[in-house]
């Protein structure tokens, strides 16, 4: 669940809107032509309106969100495919033509980023597994992006960037973003 959606709007209407922007991510991967695997944190869930013909569900391994991301980047390149993006779960913005264009992008970029207005982002993708870029990570923090960003360019990694959006991870946020989910 959102906690910091939760301070402000209690534990109930936080996860009423996190349930909604499950929903609006599940949609929006289905209009992308492309593999999806759908991770889950403890359980893999069955029958729960992700449909296994159309998602393929593992289970995260690590304990950090850097360890977690390094491990599916990881098993998707060892599975044999040549790039692969991650989204979040949090960004109302976020619209099938961005995933697209990541895929995209990574044919003459090394690393696709989508930045969040909170520091962070909502969207990483890779041609080949980078694992440098999620060690020693100031994650959930407005830090983020820019020390990814400068692990690539040290690193010699050519970057692209996508629109900035805003995850909904505040009541203000939401307020954003709501009235496409009315």
């Amino acid at each position: 669940m959102k906690t910091r959606l939760a301070t402000d709007l209690g534990d109930e209407e936080a996860l009423h809107i996190y349930q909604k922007l499950l929903d609006y991510t599940r949609r929006l991967t289905l209009e992308v032509t492309a593999d999806r695997i759908l991770w889950y944190s403890r359980y893999i869930q069955l029958n729960d309106g992700w449909d296994e013909s159309s998602f393929i569900k593992k289970k995260q391994r690590g304990e950090t969100l850097g360890q977690r991301m390094k491990y599916a980047f990881a098993y998707v390149f060892e599975e044999d495919y040549k790039k692969a993006v991650i989204i979040g779960s949090d960004c109302g913005q976020l619209k099938p033509g961005h995933v697209e264009e990541a895929y995209q992008d990574l044919d003459s970029n090394d690393v696709v980023i989508g930045p969040s207005r909170d520091g962070g982002y909502y969207l990483l993708g890779m041609n080949r597994l980078l694992p440098g870029l999620f060690d020693e990570k100031p994650w959930s923090t407005d830090a983020v992006l820019q020390q990814t960003i400068d692990d690539c360019k040290e690193q010699g990694y050519s970057v692209h960037l996508l629109d900035e959006l805003n995850d909904v991870d505040t009541k203000a946020d939401w307020q954003q973003v709501k009235g496409q989910f009315e």
